[in-house]
Formats: structure tokens, sequence, C-alpha cells
């Protein structure tokens, strides 16, 4: 008791103001968000990258390897300024919401859920639709969100959050309609947001015979890891822009193998991940028998 009692009386030094309480609270909610922000946008996955560089150089460190340590400590500068540029469109967004009127409200807002699988119902809803839309020769733009979060986008349009149908997309890019103009947001089996805009691409090596709309499939395939199906208001067609690649003239059975092949590739991943834990799980059990 005397010992724990001389323990104590070493921190007397320590006086806990109210001050001190309200800066602990600032900074929480402030790196709470910061993290939340680098989660929804594409900077999560660039940090990714830069992690994998500097342990790279953590372990040059640790076996002491001269060479390489040599070239990471001239390069700093040169390595922070490519930093601010790659994440130069993430950090002006920011900004610019710092500055918006609302800020509180969104400061303090529910994290946005990931994107969820989708199901066979709504591959054949997509599929319905694309090409009914491509009879009547009716443009449209759908992308379907995958891994990376497309907040940036979804927030440039408006919020609709229904369940896909063929129907209820074929309304939205009826023409002289409200929300006919942009782009369709997908996530999981649920329409989220409709009229948003979508960057171009700057692929100098896309046919002329392309118009804007195929161009912003692109480049939203080569910003995001998302799919982007594509109806040619012009000729009707149904493509398909995934990777930075665009898949044109696609026929229904062509169109549907694609959707199923990603949809497989999430469950797979999903699979995998759950055989993990339950193997974790199985051998914590034995450990613990």
């Amino acid at each position: 008791m005397t010992d724990f009692t001389g323990f104590l009386e070493q921190f007397q030094w320590l006086k806990v103001r109210p001050t001190d309480i309200l800066e602990i609270l600032i900074i929480a909610v402030v790196l709470y968000h910061l993290l939340v922000w680098v989660k929804n946008t594409r900077t999560w996955f660039l940090l990714r990258g830069v992690l994998v560089i500097l342990a790279f150089f953590g372990l040059a460190a640790l076996l002491e390897l001269n060479t390489i340590l040599f070239i990471a400590q001239h390069s700093l500068s040169v390595i922070v300024l490519a930093v601010v540029v790659v994440f130069q469109p993430e950090l002006r967004r920011a900004l610019e919401q710092l500055g918006k009127n609302n800020v509180l409200i969104n400061f303090f807002s529910p994290v946005e859920d990931e994107a969820q699988g989708f199901d066979e119902k709504t591959i054949e809803e997509l599929v319905r639709a694309s090409f009914s839309l491509g009879k009547a020769r009716t443009g449209a733009l759908m992308v379907i969100a995958r891994e990376i979060p497309l907040t940036e986008y979804i927030n440039t349009g408006i919020e609709v959050d229904a369940v896909v149908t063929s129907q209820l997309l074929i309304n939205i890019f009826e023409h002289n309609t409200p929300l006919h103009d942009g782009a369709v947001i997908l996530k999981g089996n649920r329409v989220v947001s409709a009229t948003c805009y979508l960057p171009l691409s700057s692929n100098l090596n896309i046919s002329k015979d392309l118009g804007t709309r195929h161009r912003a499939a692109l480049g939203i395939s080569e910003n995001t890891d998302s799919v982007t199906i594509v109806v040619s208001e012009e000729t009707g067609n149904v493509s398909l822009a995934q990777g930075g690649e665009l898949f044109l003239h696609l026929t229904a059975e062509q169109l549907r193998e694609r959707l199923e092949a990603i949809q497989d590739k999430k469950e797979e991943r999903a699979r995998r991940i759950w055989d993990l834990v339950k193997g974790r799980k199985r051998h914590e059990k034995v450990d613990h028998e």
C-alpha cells in the first residue's frame, strides 16, 4: 500500500484542467473526421502506398542499407512535393468543404457505409434497363461503386436512395425529366444518387466517334475501381468501362457475364475473409482446449 501511495505521489504535478479535457476532445474529433475523410476518398489507397514506401525505408534503416538511406534522405523534399501534387484534388476538396456554411452539420454527420455487393436480381434489372434504353436511343450512364468510395461524385448529384429496378432507371434517363442529365451511381442493390458529374478521361487515344458519356465512363474508371455501363444516344449500343478500358458494343449476354464476374470476385473475396476468420476461431478454440 505504501509503495502504491508513493507511486501516485510521483504524479502529483499532473493537474488536469477543464481546458485540457476540451483540447483532448477537440483533437479526438478532428482526428476521427480526418480518418473518415481519408477513408471516404481515394486518399486511403494512396496513403497505403505511402505507408509501404515508409515501411521500406524503415527496413532499410534497420538493415543499415546506407545507399538507400542516402537516396531517401536527399529525396525527402521531392517526395513531400510529390505527395502534395498527388493529393491535390482531395486537399482542395477538403478546403472547399471547410468553407461551406453547413460545415458543422457535415462535421458531425454519420460515417457513410461502404459499398456492398449486388445480387442476381440487380444484374437482370441493369441488363434489362440498358437494352431497353438502347432500343429507345436514350443515353444513359450507370456507375456501380465497388471498393473505392465514390462520395465525392455522389455529392455532386441528387440523392435517390431506392432499390435498383429497370423501370426506375428507364424513368430517370427518360428525355425531359429532371434527373436524366448526368450519371446514376449505384451501391449494392440501391440507386444512391442521380445527375452526378463524372471526370472526363484525358486519354488521347479514344476514338473521335465516342462522345462525352463514353469519356466520362472511361474517366471514372481511370480514377476508381468502379464499373460503368454506357448507353449511346446516337447508336443505342451498350458498352462497359472498367479499369481504364472500354468494352464496346456488348450483347445482353456479354454484359450479364461481365457483371456476374464482378459479383463473383466480390463474393470470393468475402468468402476468403470469412474462411480466415473461421480458421482463426477454430485455432483459438483448439488452443483453449
